[in-house]
């Protein structure tokens, strides 16, 4: 890791933050909203400069940042937000994380500008002295699924390949997969299709014996696969989440802002050139950033998603739930989720001096 790709990895984790921020920030005022404090950053303040009525602050860690519209205070003020109508309050909480999702997707898009094409799950060809698949598989095959796992975009193919390769053992010769694939405008099902497992140190995987089709991009494919793209790692944040609750993962798997960091920085250094590292860089960030807005909309106290929860029992109740009774719930969320991130921290720390 150099000093340039940390700065790089610093700034992408605070772009991150800041858009987030700023979708409350433009919410809350195009609902009317007064908003006294927008921060970036957690801890001491560095530095501040007081708006016609916002304080804008820069605080010493940017582990995060905050829009301050006092949420859990009551106040005669017609602009504060619990005076506001409950589906203005949802469109504020709701924009921040939104916003990450669409950095995501636009990320996306300028990834696939600078490849110059959009790669598609279409076979183009078989590779290598002895491409096991091709006993299966043809080129022009278009794959919709492996293993019932949807098949939108090409890290799609390479997650549901390498993710049951994880899984086998260590001295399979061969892995079988469930392919459904269209071929000559049919849709046929595959279910032996099988590829040759690799071992190594970091575990199984399997030799991906062929490659797929590539377009030049126009604007028609570019929106469209930009979204896909961006659907495929939402996609994959819910399996992750779903794999860290039934205990796939655990804590040690998790990675909080150090950890970030650090997979940025390797990742923009792990390309042959250039190009190979802004487009590993982009993607990184991209799926970080749309991790953060499905995190966000989680239903986990102190989250935006908790307070969406508390604003639709409003609906419900027709009568707002106690400012200081939400107040202890998102405190206690708060401090749970400050203990989780400084156990995590602790634990980035711990690989990355030991590599």
């Amino acid at each position: 890791m150099t000093f340039f790709t940390i700065v790089l990895a610093i700034l992408a984790f605070c772009l991150m933050i800041i858009i987030h921020e700023m979708g409350h920030f433009f919410a809350a005022k195009a609902c009317g909203m007064k908003v006294s404090e927008f921060s970036l950053g957690m801890g001491p303040r560095l530095f501040k400069i007081q708006g016609k009525e916002t304080l804008y602050t820069v605080k010493l860690l940017p582990l995060g940042g905050s829009v301050q519209l006092g949420e859990d205070e009551e106040s005669d003020d017609p602009r504060s937000f619990r005076n506001k109508p409950v589906w203005q309050r949802m469109i504020v909480l709701a924009a921040g994380p939104v916003m990450n999702l669409v950095l995501g997707v636009i990320i996306c898009a300028v990834v696939i500008i600078i490849s110059g094409i959009v790669i598609t799950p279409e076979i183009a060809k078989f590779g290598g002295d002895n491409p096991v698949s091709s006993e299966y598989l043809q080129e022009g095959d278009e794959i919709i699924s492996i293993n019932g796992h949807s098949i939108w975009s090409s890290m799609d193919i390479s997650y549901a390949l390498q993710n049951k390769a994880m899984k086998a053992d260590e001295n399979e010769k061969f892995i079988s997969y469930s392919f459904k694939v269209k071929r000559d405008g049919e849709t046929i099902t595959l279910d032996d299709v099988r590829f040759a497992a690799v071992s190594s140190e970091r575990g199984n995987s399997v030799s991906v014996d062929f490659i797929v089709r590539a377009y030049k991009i126009n604007f028609g494919n570019l929106f469209a696969y930009s979204f896909k793209e961006a659907a495929s790692y939402g996609r994959l944040v819910w399996i992750s989440l779903i794999d860290l609750v039934s205990g796939t993962y655990g804590l040690n798997d998790l990675s909080g802002p150090v950890g970030t960091v650090s997979v940025i920085t390797q990742t923009t250094t792990s390309g042959a050139n250039f190009k190979e590292n802004a487009v590993n860089f982009l993607s990184m960030v991209a799926f970080i950033t749309i991790n953060l807005g499905i995190m966000n909309l989680l239903p986990i106290p102190a989250l935006d998603g908790s307070r969406i929860i508390f604003l639709v029992i409003e609906l419900i109740r027709r009568r707002p739930i106690k400012p200081e009774h939400e107040g202890i719930v998102h405190f206690i969320g708060f401090a749970a989720l400050m203990l989780l991130m400084l156990v995590i921290t602790f634990n980035d720390i711990i690989k990355l001096v030991t590599g």
